[in-house]
């Protein structure tokens, strides 16, 4: 890639950067330097993605109408909770300020073989997230692991109502794919909805933002990924963007949350 197609790659990446700490010690520090961190020379990344303790504080830092979003995540890592739960997690979250929220199916239900659970799950947090909230939904692709499995996970999901299907948690062994973003891709494509793609985890470098650009490119429409339909959950990402931006080259090595 030359270097005008890296810095032209790296400008789109930071439009589309959910940028994330989900880490078990974060704190409200790392909250604040993670929402200055979002606001760049180059411009803002589309989002942080916090912990839902964190969304108020973050809230109370950015304030309201920041063109920085606020995403959290529900049901978050297991993916194992009761609906109930879920959708207490979720009007906590968007009260203290959250304007997305990233919901893990139950992923576990859908491998033994109950499509109701995600359905239900995914109604049921979609009936919490009044407009403009915005629900991502998490399928965990590297434990879905089958095509078939991905794409009924990607198929339940958008019928149930999600704003976007999400790859991964990056809690997992192995987190976003190419082979599984090809799958729910095309799975946004057949189904005809308005709906948006994120992949999270694994995307460490300009270098990998930009495969899965283009496969998004291939499959929808070469002016297709925005902010409104595509997203990078990533929290090392932001430091190759900026090298590039600021005139180096993009590292070759990956890294995930």
């Amino acid at each position: 890639m030359n270097n005008h197609l890296l810095r032209e790659t790296a400008a789109v990446a930071l439009s589309l950067l959910d940028l994330t700490d989900l880490t078990d010690d974060c704190t409200d520090q790392r909250i604040e330097v993670l929402c200055a961190r979002a606001q760049t020379p180059f411009g803002n990344s589309a989002a942080i993605c916090i912990w839902p303790r964190f969304v108020a504080h973050a809230r109370g830092i950015l304030g309201a109408g920041h063109p920085v979003r606020i995403a959290t995540v529900v049901n978050f890592p297991g993916g194992d909770m009761e609906i109930a739960d879920v959708a207490a997690e979720t009007r906590e979250a968007i009260a203290d300020g959250a304007d997305e929220i990233d919901l893990v199916i139950p992923y576990h239900a859908l491998i033994a073989g109950n499509e109701k659970a995600v359905t239900d799950m995914v109604k049921a947090v979609r009936a919490e997230c009044v407009a403009p909230v915005i629900l991502k939904t998490i399928l965990e692709t590297g434990e879905l692991k089958e095509p078939a499995l991905i794409r009924r996970a990607s198929e339940l999901a958008i019928d149930a109502g999600a704003d976007f299907i999400k790859t991964s948690t990056g809690k997992v062994a192995v987190n976003a794919t190419l082979e599984a973003a090809d799958i729910m891709l095309r799975t946004i494509r057949e189904r005809g909805r308005n709906v948006g793609f994120k992949a999270a985890g694994g995307i460490g470098s300009v270098s990998d933002a930009a495969l899965y650009l283009r496969l998004a490119e291939t499959i929808m429409a070469p002016d297709w990924p925005m902010p409104s339909t595509f997203r990078f959950g990533a929290s090392r990402v932001l430091d190759d963007i900026l090298a590039v931006l600021n005139g180096g080259p993009s590292s070759s090595a990956s890294a995930g949350y």
